[in-house]
């Protein structure tokens, strides 16, 4: 499938600036729930989750051409006009892109490790992607972080357990919650899965203290 293929079908978003928000009441048809996958990959997550929850709107992030082209096939062979995808650096579209208080769940699944010290500074996760995702999200809203990796799971949890916009809930089983491609790998080799889930403070907990 040619990009120019993958346009046409209107999966794809393609800003008309990236130097400003998003505009997505523009490219999904109805307003509902938006939830985020970050790092999309090949789109098997966004699919699958899209099919289960036709109610809600699904935006996938990635930055790989033939990844989103992918997305765009199979999106648009099936008819989900409640998928979308973004072909841009996750940290960029969560900190210039998407609107303020527009999105209900991020989905953060195996994102690289980069386990080398020398190569920390290149993680997704920091404070600088907390303190975008808590703009972005609404209250209430959830980030929901899988990784095999116990080391990034670590810091991830560190950083997150300092924010003060995020309070710690329990990872609960859903049933038809879907597996992504990794760990469906991962488990098959018996290694752990490690989830972290973040819900967004209707009021942050220095504030809360204050009073």
């Amino acid at each position: 499938m040619s990009e120019l293929q993958g346009l046409e079908c209107g999966v794809e978003i393609v800003p008309h600036d990236y130097f400003d928000r998003l505009r997505l009441d523009e490219h999904f048809p109805r307003v509902a729930p938006l939830e985020v996958d970050v790092g999309s990959g090949s789109g098997g997550f966004l699919i699958a989750m899209a099919r289960r929850h036709p109610d809600r709107n699904f935006l996938g992030i990635e930055r790989l051409l033939g990844r989103v082209r992918k997305t765009c096939e199979v999106a648009s062979r099936l008819g989900l006009p409640n998928v979308h995808v973004l072909r841009v650096e996750s940290a960029y579209a969560m900190e210039h892109l998407l609107p303020p208080a527009s999105v209900r769940v991020f989905h953060v699944a195996f994102p690289d490790p980069w386990p080398k010290r020398r190569h920390w500074p290149r993680r997704l996760v920091n404070r600088v992607f907390l303190d975008a995702a808590a703009a972005a999200l609404e209250p209430g809203g959830e980030i929901r972080f899988k990784t095999d990796d116990l080391p990034y799971f670590s810091h991830i949890a560190s950083v997150a357990r300092a924010h003060a916009a995020f309070r710690e809930i329990e990872s609960l089983a859903e049933p038809d919650y879907p597996e992504t491609n990794f760990e469906r790998r991962f488990r098959a080799k018996g290694a752990p899965i490690y989830c972290l889930w973040l819900v967004k403070e209707s009021l942050p907990r220095n504030a809360r203290a204050v009073h």
